[in-house]
């Protein structure tokens, strides 16, 4: 799954397939809690995550992952320092885990792969800054019709309060945009 973001050799790829580990996990589960030094990184082969932040007792949404996309708490994991987010799983999903270390070590032992993780983190880069762009600049109207246009299956697939709170917008505000015709 890697591979279609650079080419990789044969050796690389089999050293991934030593060290990467394949596992299903339930929805519900919790991946990664606020406060725990995140280890993992994921990639989605099948199912839909998300990481959020609890504030004042109230959940915020930060994003929503499925299929083919790498997921970690790219703070924590890189810094390797406590994580102010959850990860949760929303709906069944096959997922591929690596650890921080087994990662470093890849990194030094098959240095194509650095090309890879830069890759993924101009790409993790250029998603935050649309996404900051968009909060900013656009009005709630405009995030969620771009929602419904870019990733309508994310429509079906969390709930409107997380939906809500992805868009930084009330439960209330987001029904009233729903029920506008376009």
């Amino acid at each position: 799954m890697l591979a279609h973001h650079a080419a990789l050799s044969e050796k690389t790829k089999t050293a991934l397939s030593q060290i990467i580990v394949r596992r299903q996990f339930r929805k519900g589960t919790i991946l990664l809690r606020r406060g725990q030094v995140c280890q993992k990184l994921y990639l989605i082969e099948s199912g839909f995550l998300r990481g959020y932040c609890v504030q004042h007792d109230k959940e915020k949404t930060l994003w929503f992952a499925a299929e083919n996309e790498v997921v970690t708490s790219m703070y924590s994991f890189s810094t390797q320092q406590p994580s102010h987010e959850v990860i949760e799983v929303m709906a069944t999903s096959i997922l591929y885990c690596i650890s921080y270390e087994q990662l470093l070590t890849l990194y030094n032992t098959h240095p194509e792969l650095n090309l890879v993780g830069r890759l993924l983190t101009e790409k993790y880069c250029l998603e935050l800054e649309v996404r900051t762009q968009s909060l900013q600049l656009h009005s709630s109207e405009e995030r969620y019709r771009h929602l419904e246009d870019h990733q309508p299956a994310l429509l079906q697939k969390a709930s409107l309060g997380q939906i809500a709170s992805y868009l930084g917008i009330s439960q209330e505000t987001l029904s009233r945009i729903r029920s506008k015709k376009r």
